[in-house]
């Protein structure tokens, strides 16, 4: 029972990031965020909702997994410190683009995240490889969200 309550524990503090992002996103679609010039590879809105929540969730599993790795396995615990500062970051993503309107800030913010979640998924790697796998589809998304960021910052 405690290790489901753990995994739930962590999961809801990873979808606890996106509901952060999701207050400051919600007011800033229908008005500022519609009014951006968009790239042509720019998703309809409907899918990130999906997508994250989706995310979150493997970014909870994760890390509940290296929690209760990490007083045997050094790496587990080195990668809890870089997933703390990485869903950091993430949270703090949405406030900046959509809340600030500040895409310029929001990509250096990105490149960070991306960063230290590159160091998350190096981490949980050595300390057991089906943590880091968890964590390869919000690198990729990350990835592709870099890209549509970098392309809000020059378009508009």
């Amino acid at each position: 029972m405690r290790r489901l309550l753990r995994y739930v524990l962590f999961i809801a503090l990873a979808q606890a990031a996106g509901l952060i992002g999701t207050i400051f996103t919600m007011d800033a679609i229908p008005t500022w965020y519609a009014s951006l010039q968009k790239p042509s590879f720019a998703p309809p809105n409907w899918v990130f909702g999906p997508v994250w929540t989706t995310l979150y969730t493997l970014i909870g599993i994760a890390g509940a997994r290296a929690w209760e790795l990490r007083t045997r396995k050094t790496n587990a615990d080195r990668g809890l410190t870089w997933f703390w500062i990485q869903l950091f970051l993430n949270a703090i993503w949405s406030p900046i683009f959509f809340g600030a309107k500040n895409p310029g800030l929001a990509l250096i913010v990105i490149v960070f995240m991306w960063l230290t979640i590159a160091m998350t998924i190096r981490e949980f790697w050595k300390a057991e490889k089906r943590m880091a796998l968890l964590l390869i589809p919000y690198i990729a998304w990350v990835s592709f969200a870099t890209a549509l960021n970098y392309a809000y910052w020059t378009l508009n």
